[in-house]
């Protein structure tokens, strides 16, 4: 594109601009050389200054071996952010800056008393009673002034490191300035420490006194109280009264487990004998010895009765004997049982007395208990006062020894350690010579050149003026140079019943919306000298009476008719379709938002409306390559915008021609007027063009022209629309008859 746009006065001529660089190259370097000599000049007469750098790591300073025993490894003081910044401001305090001006003499430093000493005129004045007269204070308070402005303490981001940097001109001050500052940091924490301890021992010592006397009242208070209540400690460290209770009621609750036993067996036996029932089988009975051998007696006899019953008869002598004999054994057992259960009873009636005499007794032990306990609470009281006190003084003695045994060592361990001290410095930080001298070249290199190429542009050097009046004739003529379609490149239009040979995508994913860019903005105002366009008619033309169909005539057809899209047939090529520009330049200088789609074959169209001949366009469309935004241009000669023939083979986009249609629907939902010009289409072609809503145009620079007649007639047989008749001529009245070009009055 040109540099400023066709309605400017002038326009920058940029090959000038940067020519007078050129032509004026020596001055430049000579320029830079001289300042940058200047800035080194300066640089030189600076006094160097040199920069010391001391680090501090704030850390715990107490090992495993020497942390108290109460002290756990995870309870050490570790510094969080807010910490860290306190111990910045304390290295830069004014009492430890003072103390090392102190340390080091700085007071009779040249460097940092300079702006100490009054001047003469300071002390007339102070003589005379005008102004203050420097005192030493205020001597004093001008070196840590100047010590201060020269020092920097900082806190190394995301870590417990403080950097303490101190600048001087002399490099060996500013290291031992910036150690001293560090040492006595250090210093300042161990006598933090130290002071401390003997805080805390100083005030533990009268407190331990005072607990050894509390602990040992309280502890006679306890033995007093225990020796005149009678609470005597047995076993498991329980009163003996609560002893003796829970001992007896263990011996009653077995009393009573016999009792209740005894009397269930002597209740079983009597129950047997009461009945007749044999009361050899009851358990209380199979105890007894004398029972066991009578039952083994008994078993015996019936065994020998069961035998002779099997040769004898029941009345034999025999048998009789022995089944008296069985009697008298089965007496002997009953006789025995109830001798068993008068002993039952006997225990019975002795566990009974038993528990009489324990319950007894029991009830005595309670109301012992139940005193012992009341003065049990009074005396567990007495011992937590006696043992919280002892506790108390076993930590206070703790305490108190580890401080004065750390105050007598000497060891008071800092939470901060020095681990990187200040080196004399060897090169200065300021100023940096060589890397500054290169930073003037460049920057005296760049600013005589800004202002070598500013005279340029002001003095009118680099300066042309603009010829909007060549720009529009040639336009305008353009279409009596155009070439004629080469042969070789068909027009891209469909062709008939050719199957595409990839499938056609939806148009939801393949065709994006019309970028806001190029929406057409309200026309204010008709552009100059483009409603009449200069095309000259052919010579062999004759005259003919005013009154025409022509370039104007169409657009107002057009814009009457509400159509959509417009097809322009040019059966004369090139020439033809120049036509096409003028018409569309003219509908968009009527406020139409109108786009013109160039499907000539040759491209010339694209070419005669924008400066870029290679500019992608509606073959990158048809193959999906480019977007709408990348082939959509403006006219820079009009409101209208041009999709040009674009840069990707002809024949590969006819391949994927079955898109076009789907463009074509999307470019007339974001334009008022789609305009698309065919070039000399067939028949067959543009059947595929047309739709609802389509205005057909045929494009007529010599109306005698076989092509022209050839291409009327074809659309009038195949009974397409009525085509509009687009011609240059002002005078002349063309119209279409049967599919014949006759002019009339």
């Amino acid at each position: 594109m040109p540099a400023s746009s066709v309605g400017n006065d002038v326009d920058i001529d940029i090959g000038a601009l940067f020519a007078s660089l050129w032509r004026n190259k020596l001055r430049i370097l000579v320029g830079s050389l001289l300042l940058t000599a200047l800035a080194f000049l300066l640089m030189s007469l600076v006094s160097p200054k040199y920069r010391a750098e001391t680090r501090i790591l704030i850390e715990t300073g107490e090992s495993v071996f020497t942390r108290p025993a109460n002290q756990q490894a995870d309870d050490r003081p570790v510094l969080d952010q807010e910490g860290i910044k306190s111990q910045v401001e304390l290295i830069g305090s004014s009492d430890l800056l003072k103390r090392v001006i102190v340390k080091l003499d700085l007071a009779k430093n040249p460097e940092l008393s300079a702006g100490a000493e009054p001047s003469a005129l300071s002390r007339l004045f102070g003589a005379v009673g005008i102004g203050n007269n420097p005192d030493e204070e205020t001597r004093d308070d001008y070196i840590l002034q100047s010590v201060r402005d020269r020092l920097l303490v900082y806190n190394v981001a995301a870590s417990r490191v403080i950097v303490i940097q101190f600048s001087s001109k002399d490099p060996a001050l500013a290291a031992s300035v910036a150690n001293a500052i560090a040492d006595e940091y250090v210093a300042t924490q161990q006598s933090a420490k130290s002071r401390a301890n003997t805080d805390a021992a100083g005030w533990l010592q009268p407190e331990i006194a005072d607990l050894s006397q509390r602990v040992k009242d309280a502890e006679a208070k306890v033995a007093a109280y225990r020796g005149s209540s009678d609470l005597l400690i047995g076993q498991n460290n329980a009163v003996l009264a609560t002893q003796q209770l829970s001992e007896l009621s263990t011996e009653l609750s077995r009393v009573r487990a016999n009792r209740a036993a005894s009397e269930a067996s002597a209740q079983s036996v009597r129950a047997a004998l009461a009945k007749g029932a044999p009361v050899e089988t009851l358990p209380a009975v199979m105890a007894s010895p004398l029972i066991q051998r009578l039952r083994e007696r008994q078993v015996q006899l019936n065994n020998n009765i069961a035998d002779l019953s099997a040769s004898l008869l029941s009345g034999h002598p025999r048998i009789r004997a022995l089944r008296s004999q069985l009697a008298d054994l089965n007496n002997q057992i009953r006789l025995e049982a109830r001798k068993v259960l008068g002993s039952l009873e006997a225990e019975a009636e002795t566990a009974r007395l038993r528990e009489s005499q324990l319950t007894s007794s029991l009830n005595e032990l309670k109301e012992q208990s139940s005193k012992a306990g009341e003065e049990e609470v009074e005396l567990r009281a007495l011992e937590r006062e006696a043992t919280a006190q002892r506790q108390l003084l076993e930590s206070y003695l703790t305490r108190y020894r580890e401080a004065s045994s750390r105050t007598d060592r000497g060891y008071l361990p800092a939470d901060a350690r020095i681990f990187s001290r200040a080196d004399r410095p060897i090169e200065p930080y300021f100023p940096k010579k060589i890397p500054m001298t290169i930073a003037a070249f460049v920057a005296s290199l760049l600013l005589l050149s800004i202002i070598t190429l500013l005279r340029a542009l002001f003095s009118g050097q680099a300066l042309r003026p603009a010829s909007p009046q060549a720009v529009v004739a040639e336009e305008t003529t353009a279409p009596a140079t155009v070439r004629s379609i080469p042969e070789q490149v068909p027009p891209v239009v469909v062709e008939p019943a050719q199957p595409t040979a990839q499938p056609v995508a939806p148009l939801a994913a393949d065709i994006r919306e019309i970028p806001e860019e190029h929406a057409l903005p309200e026309v204010k105002e008709q552009p100059p000298e483009l409603d009449t366009p200069a095309v000259e008619a052919p010579a062999e033309a004759p005259a003919i009476p005013t009154g025409h169909s022509g370039i104007a005539n169409v657009a107002t057809r057009l814009m009457a008719s509400g159509a959509a899209r417009a097809v322009v047939v040019s059966p004369e090529g090139d020439e033809a379709s120049a036509l096409t520009i003028l018409l569309v330049r003219e509908l968009a200088d009527r406020g139409v938002r109108v786009i013109l789609v160039d499907m000539t074959g040759s491209g010339e169209i694209g070419r005669s409306m924008l400066d870029d001949k290679n500019l992608p366009g509606i073959t990158n469309l048809l193959v999906s390559e480019k977007h709408f935004s990348d082939v959509i241009h403006p006219d820079h000669y009009s409101q209208a915008e041009i999709i040009p023939l674009g840069n990707h083979d002809p024949a590969k986009a006819m391949q994927s021609v079955g898109r076009l249609p789907m463009i074509l629907n999307a470019l007339q939902s974001a334009y008022d007027l789609v305009v698309v010009d065919a070039g000399p289409a067939t028949v067959v072609e543009l059947k595929h063009l047309l739709a609802d809503g389509t205005e057909l145009i045929l494009g007529v620079v010599d109306p005698d022209d076989p092509d022209v007649a050839a291409t009327a007639k074809a659309v009038y047989d195949a009974k397409l629309l009525e085509p509009e008749l687009l011609t240059p001529f002002e005078k002349e009245h063309l119209r279409l008859d049967s599919g014949r070009i006759v002019r009339s009055a």
